[in-house]
């Protein structure tokens, strides 16, 4: 039944998010997902190629949860600082949420060579989202014109990550969300030019 089959795979996707998060990647087993999820071995290859591919899948699965609520979230804001401050409250909100996605992410993902393009692709949508926010700022005035937009979604982007990392190495032992507009007055007050 395709009901059971979706059941199962998600299953199994939570069940490997949980395990790579306490293993890590590299230690964590096939075996150990397949006992986690309670299905055999040979079941997590009728869904996946290799433990590659159910880390793939994973962070695949979780941003194409998580963009829809970005998007949701920038849409409710009217300018550009507005919408700035949606994006990055609802970024925190959303890894702090998801403990499991978020440390498996931080830690495994961007070292793992296989899996660079595909994690690129995941970052250009969220960059895409950034470009049209700083585009409207110039638009509107609130962002200078002449400076140089691929720095600024760097910029904003390592911030946000630079604060969700701290949180994962502190055990989420806080709430990293009210971070976000201390975060995005950093950003704003570092685009202003000097009078």
């Amino acid at each position: 039944m395709p009901g059971e089959k979706t059941e199962k795979y998600h299953r199994i996707l939570n069940s490997a998010g949980a395990v790579f998060a306490e293993l890590g990647f590299d230690r964590a087993t096939v075996a150990q997902v397949a006992e986690t999820a309670g299905v055999a071995d040979g079941t997590l290859y009728l869904y996946f190629k290799n433990k590659e591919d159910i880390l793939y899948q994973f962070i695949r699965f979780r941003a194409q949860k998580i963009f829809p609520r970005l998007n949701r979230a920038v849409g409710k804001g009217e300018t550009a600082e507005e919408k700035l401050r949606s994006l990055i409250r609802c970024h925190l909100s959303e890894f702090q949420k998801d403990r499991d996605m978020t440390v498996v992410f931080m830690s495994e993902v961007r070292y793992l060579r296989q899996l660079r393009s595909q994690i690129k692709d995941i970052s250009r949508i969220y960059l895409d989202l950034l470009s049209d926010i700083i585009e409207q700022g110039q638009l509107e005035g609130s962002m200078p014109r002449d400076i140089f937009a691929g720095l600024v979604k760097r910029f904003i982007l390592g911030g946000a990550q630079g604060v969700i990392s701290t949180w994962v190495k502190a055990r989420g032992r806080y709430d990293m969300v009210p971070l976000a507009d201390p975060l995005v007055d950093l950003y704003l007050l570092g685009m202003k030019k000097p009078a």
